[in-house]
């Protein structure tokens, strides 16, 4: 059996964002249960907002390069700040490039089963933003898991490298990317 391609992906172009650590510990667990990961930085690719105009134009460089990697993908770990009880706009702005159909090819979120995680320093972790990331990507095809993982108090459970260090929360990141995994190699084979 092939190991499964895995995209591991934030929405936040912050530099020290929360959501990209916790994305970075759950692509460090889907790649230890046997998938191969790439994990990509929205701010590395720099998207303009989403214009039909300078879609006429061609694809951004950056849009394709997102759009190509899901595409090639089996599954997508997705982590997603809330912003006023929301998804963010960079991440949205993303999945409206990469659903973009372009010379017949499928949309990127079609059929990439995805999980889905939050965090944020407050009492929530993020959960009220996760159904509408839910419902978009449910909307354009993506087979979101049924389980999800919200981390409040994120602040106090990352330390200086990065890593969780809290033993429950390492099993739960850990449970969901290793669900994942699990679910995209059935689909792959």
């Amino acid at each position: 059996m092939t190991a499964p391609k895995i995209i591991a992906l934030a929405g936040s172009l912050r530099k020290d964002s929360f959501n990209q650590k916790l994305i970075n510990e759950a692509a460090r667990f889907a790649l230890e249960s046997g998938a191969e990961v790439e994990v990509i930085k929205l701010a590395d690719l720099d998207l303009p907002m989403f214009d039909e105009d300078i879609e006429s134009q061609g694809t951004p460089p950056g849009a394709q390069l997102l759009k190509d990697k899901l595409r090639a993908a089996d599954g997508i770990l997705l982590s997603s700040p809330e912003y006023n009880g929301s998804i963010t706009a960079v991440l949205k702005n993303a999945i409206d490039w990469a659903s973009r159909t372009e010379q017949g090819a499928l949309p990127a979120f079609r059929n990439k089963v995805t999980a889905l995680y939050a965090s944020s320093p407050g009492g929530l972790g993020g959960l009220r933003g996760l159904n509408h990331v839910r419902d978009i990507l449910s909307g354009i095809g993506s087979l979101v898991l049924a389980d999800q993982l919200a981390v409040p108090a994120i602040h106090t459970l990352i330390d200086d490298n990065g890593r969780i260090n809290d033993p429950l929360m390492v099993d739960n990141v850990a449970g969901l990317a290793q669900q994942l995994v699990s679910v995209a190699s059935k689909l792959n084979q």
